[in-house]
């Protein structure tokens, strides 16, 4: 089973590979639980699936992607945070850079939570 340190260090590399769908797959419980801000355009979702395809949704929110970035994790116990920029075009809202702090849960070896801020 995977530490908190592993899992993090994982997703990150992942995600910096841009395989966060990947990521999903192979670190997300199947209980996985994604909390958006309440002024987010994505919301909330429950399970692998609905956060896979919330995630999906996202993707296709993008016309351009110009870059981005993952910071490395900061672990806490069963918490990780990872600070992520992302500078995209979106359809219909033009350039811009989006900037949040991402936290996350871990439980035997998965993430069961994850958390954004921005």
């Amino acid at each position: 089973m995977m530490t908190t340190q592993q899992v993090a260090n994982r997703l990150v590399e992942l995600c910096r590979q841009g395989k966060i769908g990947q990521a999903q797959e192979e670190l997300y419980a199947d209980s996985i639980e994604s909390v958006e801000p309440d002024y987010s355009p994505s919301k909330s979702a429950k399970g692998k699936k609905a956060v896979g395809e919330k995630g999906q949704e996202f993707a296709a929110m993008i016309e351009e992607r110009h870059g981005g970035s993952f910071s490395d994790p900061i672990v806490g116990g069963r918490y990780f945070s990872a600070a992520m920029m992302l500078d995209a075009t979106f359809k219909g809202k033009g350039r811009m850079t989006l900037d949040e702090v991402c936290v996350y849960e871990v439980k035997d070896g998965k993430i069961v939570r994850e958390q954004f801020y921005f």
